[in-house]
């Protein structure tokens, strides 16, 4: 398995836990904000599309005009990483958010099935914001890898108390 692949693997990975934690959050939940963690399902799917975006898309291969042309990116980047989640409320439909996300997760997947493994350590694609972290393109995919699951877990805490604990199939002994 060459390096890239790997990082596909735990790009995916990444994109499932988050898919298995909004996805069995009932739907008529995703707009709560409780005051404990002051988030909701909607704004963390709507980040997860921005930075998903701007980590594995933008900085690896530049703006994507499809994309552009499919989703609100400067509209969503407004609601969901410059202002706090109660900004972004009553703006989107949660299942149009949650079809995005899963459109921006296969782009971010061919993007970076499309990438070299010699590409890995070429500095990243200008952009008008530096990015927070990485340098190289390779420090940008495992970036997006630990800040999908740094949102999983959020999302995960946020399940619990907007609707219960996910069950990750574990069976304790009796």
């Amino acid at each position: 398995m060459t390096e890239t692949e790997i990082y596909i693997r735990q790009t995916s990975d990444a994109y499932e836990w988050v898919n298995k934690l909004v996805g069995t959050t009932p739907v008529e939940k995703w707009k709560i904000i409780p005051d404990i963690i002051e988030t909701s399902i909607d704004w963390q799917v709507g980040h997860l599309i921005i930075s998903h975006y701007f980590h594995s898309i933008m900085v690896i291969r530049g703006h994507q005009m499809d994309i552009l042309k499919q989703l609100p990116i400067k509209e969503y980047s407004t609601w969901f990483t410059e202002t706090f989640p109660s900004y972004s409320e009553g703006k989107t439909d949660s299942l149009q958010l949650w079809d995005d996300l899963k459109f921006m997760q296969r782009r971010s997947l061919e993007i970076l099935a499309a990438l070299s493994p010699t590409e890995l350590d070429n500095p990243l694609e200008p952009t008008p914001t530096p990015h927070p972290i990485a340098l190289t393109k390779r420090e940008a995919i495992e970036w997006n890898i630990k800040h999908t699951m740094y949102h999983c877990g959020q999302i995960g805490i946020l399940k619990r108390v907007v609707d219960q604990r996910y069950d990750f199939g574990l069976r304790l002994a009796k």
